[in-house]
């Protein structure tokens, strides 16, 4: 069993900084990949970016590249992902995922997720 928490969430200006932080416990092959995906109201959840802890390797969506960055601190047990220069369409929910390794882990697909977190609410507003 794995346990997601997310925190960090908020209400912030076009433009503007936030760091969400998801604190995992549990089987630690079940976390070897790990990820943010969110979902805005009215939409399908999208994948925003996964980190594989076998080697390393980073995924980020087209659409946040070059504003978000996800690190993982193992020591801590925590997931984060820090969001630079916010667009009122960054608005959604955001859930912590985490799953066995495996080749999905390369690409930004649900596929393979096994735990999901309760989400935290960040809004943009321009």
């Amino acid at each position: 069993q794995v346990q997601l928490v997310e925190s960090g969430g908020g209400s912030v200006q076009t433009g503007g900084s936030l760091r969400l932080t998801c604190a995992a416990s549990g089987d630690t092959y079940s976390r070897y990949c790990m990820g943010w995906f969110r979902q805005a109201p009215g939409k399908e959840r999208e994948g925003v970016a996964r980190i594989y802890d076998g080697d390393g390797t980073t995924v980020y969506a087209n659409s946040v590249k070059g504003r978000f960055t996800i690190s993982q601190d193992n020591s801590k047990n925590t997931l984060n992902l820090q969001m630079n220069s916010l667009k009122p369409e960054d608005t959604a929910m955001y859930y912590c995922a985490a799953g066995a390794p495996g080749g999905y882990c390369y690409s930004l697909t649900p596929y393979g997720v096994n735990y999901w977190g309760q989400g935290t609410q960040v809004t943009v507003s321009s």
